[in-house]
């Protein structure tokens, strides 16, 4: 991995430049949970961080008849955004003990760019839904198609998200302070992550 110092850039996070995290959530209901949590994310980044947001409605469904004529603008869009991060913030939900199919595509279609925009990107992923257990099994399934992906996931905290009714107000705002600190947690330690792995 080429350093700050050989590319003669500013670190990520240094006073020069912010650490800049792209988040994108799995969901594309406009009133979801995991979209509020990534609005909370946004509100929550810590000092030297700004997370920005890709709204994946708009990537169509992957076929190889459509890949032959080039990808779709929505795709090279989303491929370009992932490549100019430091870093990326995955907010999942589950759906059948896994991961959302338009998540799946999405994330299949930038596996399909040349570039390869995930290989190598620090990546973290937090989840929320109505249930008891928060996205977990739907996060340990992202995990899986991390290895493929090459990205370099954080591993620890973990923020799964449950019984999200009672954690947002009616408006979306993420009200419930343990889990808001939770996410800044989350955040902090994304950024120590990647500035571990820009050093390397």
């Amino acid at each position: 991995m080429t350093s700050d110092r050989e590319t003669g850039e500013t670190a990520p996070g240094s006073a020069g430049r912010p650490l800049r995290v792209l988040g994108f959530a799995g969901s594309l209901r406009l009133g979801s949970y995991n979209r509020a949590a990534l609005r909370a994310a946004v509100e929550l980044a810590p000092e030297g961080m700004v997370v920005e947001t890709f709204d994946i409605a708009g990537i169509p469904l992957y076929s190889a008849d459509t890949e032959a004529g080039g990808l779709p603008g929505p795709v090279e869009e989303m491929s370009a955004r992932v490549t100019a991060a430091d870093a990326v913030l995955i907010v999942t939900p589950e759906y059948n003990y896994s991961i959302p199919g338009v998540l799946k595509n999405a994330i299949d279609w930038c596996s399909r760019h040349p570039q390869k925009p995930f290989a190598g990107k620090p990546v973290a992923i937090m989840g929320a839904s109505a249930g008891n257990l928060g996205t977990v099994r739907a996060q340990m399934h992202l995990r899986q198609v991390f290895v493929f992906l090459n990205v370099i996931p954080l591993n620890k905290p973990e923020v799964f998200i449950a019984r999200a009714h009672e954690k947002f107000d009616g408006e979306g705002r993420l009200v419930d302070q343990t889990t808001r600190a939770q996410i800044r947690a989350l955040l902090e330690a994304l950024a120590a992550w990647t500035r571990t792995l820009r050093r390397d």
